[in-house]
């Protein structure tokens, strides 16, 4: 299945806090976009790989995407290697996408910032023909390159290179978020604290897109950095 947009996020939960909102609104505008989750998150204090199994799928559901895969990747030991780059280039060959929505370039966890790497350098690597990489039919899959690769923003502070409005989107988002009960705020929760399930983590996530939003002069939005600078045509197509 080709895919307009492939999100890759280093855990499951990353993608819908980093970008929950401008997926739910591409696939509103029409656009078929699916996840893939590089780990199980498994080694989180909260919950577990088969508990977060369940909310991936839920919150995938919430944002209805086309597909959510899981490269089930070793949480905290995978590497930017040739087997694990192959696997996404595989991935990406498969879904042939325009664009690829994948971490942020450097964060506080530090698969993220591992991550952000790894689908950088294989969404290049997945556009040289001399790399051979196989169907499930045993045929030769034909290379891809992504026209775009777009980093999300997580736990720092990164300034982004351009903001998506998600003022219409920033409930749907927030519903996905809250797919994942084991590992954010619940008050009737008695699991051990963590940096991301404290209330003011919770809240934080709105905030952070209301003052977007606010920056930007619009209700709420999501920040990515690039790679190269964006083009457009002429002063118009800036809003």
């Amino acid at each position: 299945m080709k895919v307009d947009i492939l999100a890759f996020g280093a855990h499951p939960d990353d993608v819908e806090l980093g970008c929950g909102g401008s997926i739910a609104k591409a696939i509103s505008q029409g656009k078929s976009v699916g996840i893939v989750d590089l780990t199980r998150g498994e080694l989180g204090t909260r919950g577990s790989a088969a508990i977060r199994d369940q909310e991936a799928a839920a919150a995938a559901k919430v944002l209805a995407v086309s597909f959510r895969k899981n490269l089930a990747f070793r949480d905290g030991f995978f590497i930017n290697d040739e087997a694990h780059q192959m696997a996404v280039i595989q991935l990406i060959r498969l879904h042939q996408p325009k664009i690829v929505l994948c971490n942020a370039i450097e964060d506080r966890h530090i698969d993220h910032g591992k991550g952000s790497d790894l689908v950088s350098d294989a969404c290049f690597l997945s556009g040289l023909k001399k790399i051979v990489t196989k169907k499930e039919s045993g045929n030769e899959q034909d290379p891809w390159r992504p026209a775009h690769v777009y980093h999300y923003i997580q736990w720092k502070e990164i300034a982004p290179d351009f903001v998506v409005d998600i003022s219409n989107h920033i409930d749907t988002k927030m519903e996905a978020i809250y797919a994942y009960a084991s590992q954010f705020y619940d008050a009737k929760s008695d699991g051990p604290s963590t940096p991301i399930s404290s209330q003011n983590f919770l809240e934080s996530v709105r905030y952070r897109a209301q003052n977007l939003g606010r920056l930007s002069g619009v209700t709420a939005a999501e920040g990515f950095t690039v790679e190269r600078s964006p083009l457009i045509q002429d002063f118009d197509h800036l809003s």
